[in-house]
């Protein structure tokens, strides 16, 4: 079974990656490397594990863009959204035997340090006949 596992940020998030200026500590050069080298070899592990299937980050909020048809026609709406702070941020998709092993996965990639981290873990149907509805 494939699972996506989804990673949440904010824009605060970004700008505290990037250095900029927030109410948090901006990140050190020193801290983002260690992220990416984090990352990498977490990544390098579930391809060597055989459970990879596709990763990737997802840029700033600030570059989403929201569409929606009002009258037949795409109505785009910058982001990000006053809904809700925390968007999608970057995903994993992998491929493991077990639900058990894909929760064992997804909490490798919340950050321990941080206070109400969280991932969000969905089974991927690969077919019309894998909707659980």
């Amino acid at each position: 079974m494939k699972y996506l596992i989804m990673l949440y940020g904010s824009q605060e998030d970004y700008d505290v990656l990037a250095g900029k200026p927030t109410d948090r500590p901006a990140m050190t050069p020193e801290q983002v490397q260690g992220m990416y080298e984090y990352m990498g070899k977490l990544n390098q592990d579930l391809i060597e594990s055989g459970e990879h299937v596709y990763a990737s980050g997802l840029t700033a909020p600030v570059h989403a863009r929201r569409v929606r048809l009002e009258g037949g026609v795409p109505a785009v709406t910058d982001g990000p959204y006053a809904e809700t702070e925390e968007v999608l941020a970057g995903f994993n998709i992998v491929e493991c035997d077990t639900y058990e092993r894909a929760v064992e996965i997804a909490a490798r990639f919340i950050n321990p340090d941080g206070e109400n981290e969280f991932v969000d873990i969905r089974p991927v149907a690969e077919g019309a006949g894998e909707f659980d509805i």
